[in-house]
């Protein structure tokens, strides 16, 4: 497999609890390379892009409103089979089903706040990337 790229964003509540550092050093000790970094505050507008394919869903407005209410800090990172490799590392989305060992199974308190955000595909990793890094 070629090299790919993924976004993995560190959520308010994980900012806020100070776990940018940890979720860093896992991607960094399985051998991922940070080619970009930036924190943020999004706007409103910016989550409900990021989210935009779960737009139908009923947890869509609180989702908005979470990932919008303080900093994010959003990462790119490069190495083979990173896509599928990320989303291993951080868990299953609900963290009640998240293994320890796993970022969400370690540091997540429930699916509402699960600490990070993964693509989920390359395509979905190459537009997220393109939302948060190439539009300035």
């Amino acid at each position: 497999m070629s090299t790919e790229r993924t976004f993995i964003a560190v959520k308010p509540d994980g900012v806020q609890r100070g776990l940018v550092g940890e979720i860093i050093a896992r991607f960094e000790h399985k051998g991922y390379k940070l080619v970009a970094l930036k924190m943020l505050k999004p706007t409103t507008e910016q989550a409900q892009g990021h989210y935009i394919d779960l737009a139908s869903k009923p947890f869509y407005p609180v989702l908005v409103e979470y990932f919008s209410s303080g900093p994010i800090v959003g990462m790119v990172w490069e190495g083979k089979n990173v896509v599928k490799a990320g989303r291993a590392l951080l868990g299953a989305t609900n963290p009640a089903d998240s293994l320890p060992g796993t970022i969400r199974g370690d540091f997540a308190i429930d699916v509402g706040r699960n600490v990070c955000h993964g693509s989920d595909s390359v395509d979905s990793a190459n537009r997220e990337i393109d939302f948060w890094f190439n539009r300035e």
